[in-house]
């Protein structure tokens, strides 16, 4: 059985790229289609010059439904273990990657300088698969409780200036790109305090925390799950373990809403609230057995759905 964690990607039999996007491969790996050869494509692979396409989430299922309908379970793309020619993994790659990159070098080795385990970094996106381009952003992975030491070592290295924070600009074309249920306003003030992101170099990177091997053992993985009806929920957070984890978790106080947590699969929610804080919450109430879960994200654009820190929100008041 091939072991895969979000992050990695998988090449196809066809030489389709896919990134993958869940723990759980029960029934196949769980991915979404990212790159397919194409000779007129706009990227190009860095070790033998071949051409591909890269997709957004609607051309992928539409290419999908197309070519290899018997891959999807309603929008969700699930790969046999048979139909796979390779497994990138982003904690083997990384040594790769740095040397064709200055500003990864460049983090990668600040890390490295302030504590942080090189055995836990990795690289994943076009830098993984070798289909990177002159603007392409930095997707840098960091495992388990490491990148929390992380996050904590580029909150000084900004301070002194080594990592510099992400301007207005930037703010307003990731904000535009994501088009969230939340205004500008309060969109900013969850995402500044994350720490998950910056820029080195002037080179734009995102921070992402993936569960170490040990910690996958801690999924729960239900074996049904029914929708029940769509909600707008007040709770308190009383667990924030794997806020930065994909999809995001958020256990609540049950004795508020009935609710044992709110799940994000959007990651504009990802690390939006935390322990203590009150939270407004806008998603589909779902039974995952005999838990009652609220998810976020039941769609591409999330629309009508939504995670705001309530606590967050008033302190900033």
């Amino acid at each position: 059985m091939i072991k895969t964690r979000i992050r990695d990607f998988v090449i196809s039999k066809d030489d389709w790229i896919l990134s993958v996007v869940e723990y759980d491969n029960r029934n196949g790996i769980n991915c979404m289609l990212r790159y397919v050869p194409d000779p007129k494509g706009e990227r190009v692979k860095d070790n033998n010059g071949k051409r591909y396409k890269k997709f957004d989430f609607d051309e992928a299922i539409s290419f999908i439904k197309s070519k290899k309908p018997e891959y999807l379970v309603g929008d969700i793309l699930l790969i046999s273990e048979k139909d796979v020619k390779t497994l990138l993994k982003p904690e083997e790659r990384l040594k790769d990657a740095t040397n064709k990159s200055e500003e990864l070098r460049l983090l990668v080795n600040l890390l490295i300088k302030e504590g942080v385990r090189e055995d836990c970094m990795g690289i994943t996106g076009s830098r993984l698969v070798g289909l990177q381009n002159d603007d392409s952003d930095i997707d840098f992975v960091v495992y388990g409780n490491e990148w929390y030491k992380a996050r904590d070592r580029i909150i000084k290295l900004k301070k002194q200036r080594e990592i510099n924070e992400i301007d207005e600009d930037t703010w307003r074309f990731i904000y535009n790109k994501r088009r969230p249920e939340i205004s500008f306003n309060e969109f900013i003030i969850h995402e500044k305090r994350k720490e998950n992101r910056g820029l080195i170099n002037n080179r734009y990177f995102d921070l992402l925390y993936v569960r170490s091997w040990d910690e996958i053992k801690d999924i729960y993985l239900p074996i049904q799950k029914r929708k029940i009806c769509r909600k707008k929920i007040e709770s308190t957070v009383i667990g924030d373990k794997y806020a930065f984890d994909s999809p995001a978790i958020y256990e609540l106080d049950k004795k508020d809403e009935g609710v044992d947590m709110v799940v994000s699969f959007t990651h504009t929610y990802v690390g939006q609230c935390f322990k203590g804080e009150r939270i407004e919450a806008s998603g589909v109430l779902e039974y995952w057995d005999d838990k009652k879960i609220l998810v976020v994200g039941t769609t591409r654009e999330a629309r009508g759905e939504y995670i705001r820190s309530l606590s967050l929100l008033e302190d900033i008041r």
